[in-house]
Order: structure tokens, then sequence, then C-alpha cells
């Protein structure tokens, strides 16, 4: 090696090429809050000049079709928590989309029969509320927006599965105003997400430590 060599300067490190992708989060919830803001509002009473239908073409290309995807880029980032969340509630949404397109607007068509519609959904209900229960234990270990989603969410399916099986429009309407508040919160660590996953931004909103860790 001659002295030369020895002045020269050391070759710059090569960059490791990005594995990751940007965060999925914020259009899962999006997704899940928009669906849930429209289906709440019609369980409200709030939608009677419309036909009260505006969420069901949403259940299948938003809360289902792209909360579906935003699971799947959940997996990709080995984030087994929002994987699971957001394709089981795609999932949820297309299934209930498809539920009353196939059997639940046939039931309601014949007034005889819109008691087991209401059941038929109080069962679904009942079964997401068992899923929504462990997942608001361990959305504990994720920060308080996602824990006050899941939360607001787990009283929504309860008040609803209650109320459908009970054949009670009072409190499905009541299940309707805390689906809402929801959505709300669903939107706001939504935005949480999208804020803080802006490289440059200044604007920040928070979303809270989480209750264990």
């Amino acid at each position: 090696m001659s002295v030369n060599d020895d002045l020269r300067p050391a070759p710059a490190p090569v960059a490791a090429p990005l594995s990751g992708i940007a965060d999925p989060a914020p259009l899962g919830l999006g997704a899940f809050a928009l669906t849930t803001f429209l289906l709440s509002a019609f369980n409200a009473g709030w939608m009677t000049a419309a036909s009260g239908l505006a969420w069901l073409g949403y259940a299948f290309a938003y809360g289902g079709l792209c909360q579906l995807l935003a699971g799947m880029w959940e997996f990709r980032n080995r984030n087994v928590f929002g994987a699971t969340a957001f394709s089981t509630y795609g999932g949820f949404w297309i299934g209930l989309g498809l539920y009353f397109v196939l059997v639940g607007g046939n039931l309601l068509a014949h007034p005889l029969l819109a008691g087991e519609f209401s059941k038929d959904v109080g069962w679904i209900l009942l079964a997401f509320a068992i899923f929504n229960t462990y997942m608001l234990i361990l959305s504990t270990q994720v920060n308080m927006a996602v824990f006050l989603v899941f939360l607001t969410l787990e009283l929504t399916e309860i008040i609803l599965f209650i109320g459908n099986f009970a054949g009670s429009t009072g409190t499905v309407k009541f299940g309707g105003y805390v689906g809402i508040v929801t959505a709300l919160v669903a939107w706001y660590a939504s935005a949480a997400g999208v804020s803080n996953g802006i490289a440059a931004g200044k604007l920040r909103f928070p979303a809270g430590k989480p209750l264990i860790g």
C-alpha cells in the first residue's frame, strides 16, 4: 500500500434500502370511521329525509376493501395488532354488506320477518363484541387514541346487540349515538396518525401514551 493510498478518504457508506412502507393505520381508521358514522347516523334517526342506505356501498368499498388492504399492509409492517384489527373489521363491513344484500333486505321486505333480521344483526354484533373485548384489553398497550376507539366501539356493539335482540328501537337509537362518538374518536385517531406520519410537518395531533407500557 502506498502513502497516497493512506491519504485517500474512506468510501462513503451506502445507505441501506428502506424496508418498510407508510403507516396504513390512518387509512384503516378513516375507513372504519366514515362507514361507522354513516350507519350510526341512520341508527340514531338522523337520516329521516334519506334512504338510510348510504352506508351500504361504503361497507364494500371503504370500510370493507380499504380497511382490509390496511390490514394486509400491517402484516407487511409486522404489526400483528393492526393487521388483525383492520382485517377483521374490513371483513365485518364486507360481511355486513353481503348479509344485507343477500338476506337482510328480503327479510325487511316482509313485515312478519323483520324480527328475524334484528335477531340476525344481534348475533353478528354479539360475535364481534366478543372479538372486540380482547382487542380492547390489548389496545391498552398501543396508545390512548386507539384504546378509546376500541372502548367506544365495545359500548356501541353491546348496546346495539342488546337493542336488536330485544327489538327495542330506542336502544338501537341510543347505540347509534354512541356509534357516532366511536366514529369521531376513530377519525381523530386517523388524523393523529396522518399528522405524525408527515416527516416535515409541524402540526401534530397527540395520540396519547399507552395505558400499559
